[in-house]
């Protein structure tokens, strides 16, 4: 696995909305969905504002394998389960991203979003 470069590092982190397109098992892409995204030093983490029921996230557990695009990033990446330990440290990130208190960020932070906290990096067929 490759790492992401400063350069995307700093537009990933800066941008509001990600695009993320799950892979399927015939390597096509699904229809790309726009969720919000969050860096923690050099690595990024996405969740799915609906918990595990919601369709991205379902998607991207068949491959563990996608297509991102933000700011000027458009890559085709590999997600893991992120560390559940720094939940809150992510919860925090979300808060100063997105704002302290919305109904949005309630929801971004609550116990089933929470449960999908994924962490992605560059995948080296995609680069």
């Amino acid at each position: 696995m490759t790492v992401w470069r400063d350069e995307e590092l700093a537009d990933i982190g800066a941008t509001d909305e990600l695009r993320i397109a799950p892979r399927r098992r015939d390597g096509t892409l699904q229809r790309p969905r726009i969720i919000w995204v969050v860096r923690r030093g050099e690595d990024v983490y996405v969740r799915c504002v609906h918990g595990p029921d919601g369709t991205w996230f379902r998607g991207v557990q068949v491959t563990h394998a996608g297509h991102v695009s933000a700011g000027g990033v458009d890559a085709d990446v590999v997600l893991e389960d992120a560390d559940h330990a720094l939940d809150d440290e992510i919860d925090e990130a979300y808060r100063r991203k997105y704002g302290r208190s919305s109904t949005a960020v309630d929801r971004i932070t609550s116990p089933e979003a929470r449960s999908t906290t994924l962490r992605f990096v560059p995948s080296e067929e995609g680069r």
